[in-house]
């Protein structure tokens, strides 16, 4: 056991960060359907959620935000409007909604470094190119499943929000209502206003 565990540790180390971040967006684009349960900490409170996507679509349910997005159509629901908006998001929006688009902008965006190996993880620190609200990142990935298990964004103000993902499925059932609308999700009588 103790032998598996310097050879999984040499093998993390040997890894290049771009090599860890490349085989992350492998093990996303990989599976058919993959769905996760997360947490967010951060000064403002604390909050969790689901996660459900399969190549461009996805659907995230938490208490503070929920999200349908079928790969053309978005539908959010924020309980402080108490509204669903209906959009058709830019690349742009995408970037900031759908975890596999940002993972894929990390590539572009950032400066990548090693941030540190453990047992069986591998750490990638990111460092926004252009000036940012955010100081750098630090990302936790498992070197078993090349899964994202914790991130760690740090403010230029020295604020820290920490999001620890787990609960893992590769083979998630998911058909295509998955990632349509569902008014049994938000409060009866929601508003639902299009913005296309």
């Amino acid at each position: 056991m103790i032998l598996s565990l310097i050879l999984m540790s040499s093998a993390a180390s040997a890894q290049s960060p771009s090599s860890v971040v490349d085989k992350v967006l492998g093990a996303l684009k990989g599976s058919k359907a993959l769905s996760a349960s997360y947490t967010v900490s951060s000064p403002q409170g604390s909050t969790k959620g689901t996660l459900v996507m399969s190549g461009k679509k996805f659907r995230v349910l938490a208490s503070d935000v929920k999200c349908w997005y079928n790969g053309t159509t978005m539908w959010s629901y924020s309980p402080a409007t108490d509204e669903v908006n209906i959009t058709t998001p830019t690349a742009a929006d995408l970037q900031m909604t759908n975890p596999y688009s940002a993972a894929q902008n990390f590539k572009s965006g950032y400066i990548i470094s090693k941030g540190g190996t453990g047992n069986g993880t591998y750490t990638v620190r990111f460092t926004p190119k252009k000036k940012s609200n955010v100081k750098h990142m630090l990302v936790t990935v498992s070197t078993v499943n090349w899964l994202i298990t914790k991130a760690e964004i740090v403010q230029t103000d020295g604020t820290k929000s920490t999001v620890t993902i787990g609960n893992y499925n590769k083979n998630a059932s998911a058909s295509a209502s998955t990632f349509e609308f569902d008014k049994s999700q938000v409060p009866a009588g929601t508003e639902v206003v299009d913005l296309r």
